[in-house]
């Protein structure tokens, strides 16, 4: 029992590091997908060139080339990060690709007619966006960004790649010195109540917003 007790401590120490880039990503991805969701049904062409070019790059290409590129190949232009600060800017800008989509889609697929309607009531642009069209935009994102906030667990273990001790570089590092898959088992064990964890919250929000359908 001391034996498993000691891995699992091990391993948690490991999943420090996945959670605090969960964390990181789960607070700016959506910062950057917003703003850039907003810039893609702007007015100004330009901006939505620069802004296409973003998403057809980072959601065209593997997120571990992405990483690779962020860590070993930014040094070969004079600009060198630590691990976690490369593997961080990576899944920020990655995972922001993917909601600059998820949001913009969600904000076209309300109907002319909830703008038409706020404007007849006198509701300024503020007031529409932020009233009416952003709630019942939430509602329609909910389950492709729950997709996308579960999968963030399941990539966050590619960071091991660059030699950062997350949760499954912690447990394969005790796979390799013990000769046992029992760390595994605990690896995944802490995926899988991580991952529910999630679920559970978006299930919460789903019902939250369900009144604006």
């Amino acid at each position: 029992m001391d034996y498993y007790l000691n891995v699992l401590e091990f391993i948690l120490k490991g999943s420090i590091v996945t959670l605090k880039l969960y964390i990181i990503t789960a607070i700016f991805s959506p910062i950057v997908g917003i703003l850039a969701a907003m810039g893609k049904i702007s007015e100004y062409k330009y901006i939505k060139k620069v802004l296409a070019l973003y998403t057809w790059v980072f959601r065209g290409t593997p997120l571990l080339l992405q990483l690779f590129f962020a860590y070993y190949g930014l040094p070969a232009l004079g600009i060198s990060l630590q691990p976690f600060t490369a593997a961080a800017l990576t899944f920020i800008l990655n995972y922001g690709a993917y909601l600059t989509e998820i949001f913009r889609a969600g904000i076209e697929s309300i109907g002319k007619g909830q703008y038409e309607a706020a404007r007849v009531l006198g509701l300024k642009y503020y007031q529409t966006m932020f009233r009416i069209i952003i709630p019942q935009t939430i509602k329609r994102i909910l389950p492709p960004t729950s997709n996308e906030a579960i999968n963030l667990i399941k990539d966050s273990a590619l960071v091991a790649a660059i030699g950062l001790g997350d949760t499954l570089r912690s447990a394969k590092q005790i796979v390799t010195r013990d000769f046992t898959i029992s760390p595994f088992v605990i690896a995944a064990i802490l995926y899988l109540i991580f991952s529910s964890g999630v679920v559970n919250v978006f299930t919460r929000l789903e019902k939250k917003y369900s009144r604006y359908e």
